[in-house]
Order: structure tokens, then C-alpha cells, then sequence
């Protein structure tokens, strides 16, 4: 792929992997009273809006998004199934989340530093505005531990 385009690359990849693991998730606390799953369901629709934007941009300059592989997915699921029967508070599900919300946004950062020259105007906006969604989900869910 293009220079260009690596870091909404990142940012398609990175939110699609988010939206699958809320997805799996909410799943697990399904029959469970915990208060953290409104907070999810929010950030869930902020990762499949972020995934549908980058997406957009990729397919006008005909480049087909990446979608993460079956088996890190598979991995995520069977990490979050095994998180969730050893713990499932709304502070060991904060915590998990915010490990997994701050690996996102430093590949993010790592991206834009990388690609400053190469990365129009439009992506490196979406990437900023990423980035902060990411950091006040982190504070948000600091909440909860």
C-alpha cells in the first residue's frame, strides 16, 4: 500500500479490530448488571463510525480496506472469553480495555510520525480525531476502575 494511505489503513484496521472486540464483549456480559456496558455500546458506535470513514476514503482511491485476519480475531475472542469468566467487574473490564484502547492509539501516533510528509491534509484529520476519541475513551473508562 501507498505511504500515503498506511495510516487510514491503520486507523480502518484498528477500528474494525475495536468494534469486533466491544462486539465480543457485550456478548460475554450479556446476562450480566454491569454498569460499564452503556459506555461500551458508545464507544462501539465511535469505533464503527471511525471504521466507516477510513473505509470510505480507502475505497475512493481504490484501495480495499484490510480487515484483521481470522486469527488475531479468533485470539481476541478467546482472550476476552477467558478475561470475562476470571473477572468480569466493570473495573477488571475497564482496565482490559484500556490496555487495548492505548496499544490502538500508540500505532496510531507511531503512523502519523512516520508518514507526516507523505499523509494529505483530510487523513491526517481523520487520524487526529481518532486519536482523541481513543484518549478520552481511556480517561472515560479510567472511571470504572
Amino acid at each position: 500500500m501507498e505511504e500515503k494511505f498506511e495510516l487510514l489503513e491503520q486507523v480502518y484496521h484498528d477500528a474494525s479490530m475495536g468494534s469486533y472486540i466491544i462486539e465480543k464483549l457485550l456478548e460475554q456480559l450479556k446476562e450480566k448488571d454491569n454498569k460499564i456496558k452503556g459506555y461500551l455500546e458508545e464507544v462501539l458506535k465511535e469505533y464503527q463510525q471511525y471504521q466507516e470513514e477510513a473505509g470510505k476514503i480507502l475505497k475512493e482511491n481504490n484501495k480495499e480496506p484490510d480487515n484483521p485476519g481470522w486469527m488475531s480475531k479468533m485470539g481476541s475472542a478467546m482472550g476476552i472469553s477467558k478475561e470475562v469468566k476470571a473477572d468480569n467487574s466493570d473495573s477488571a473490564i475497564a482496565d482490559m480495555m484500556i490496555k487495548g484502547v492505548s496499544t490502538g492509539s500508540i500505532e496510531i501516533e507511531k503512523k502519523l510520525k512516520e508518514y507526516e510528509q507523505e499523509i494529505d491534509k483530510e487523513h491526517k484529520k481523520l487520524a487526529r480525531n481518532y486519536l482523541k476519541f481513543q484518549q478520552k475513551a481511556i480517561q472515560h473508562l479510567k472511571e470504572y476502575l
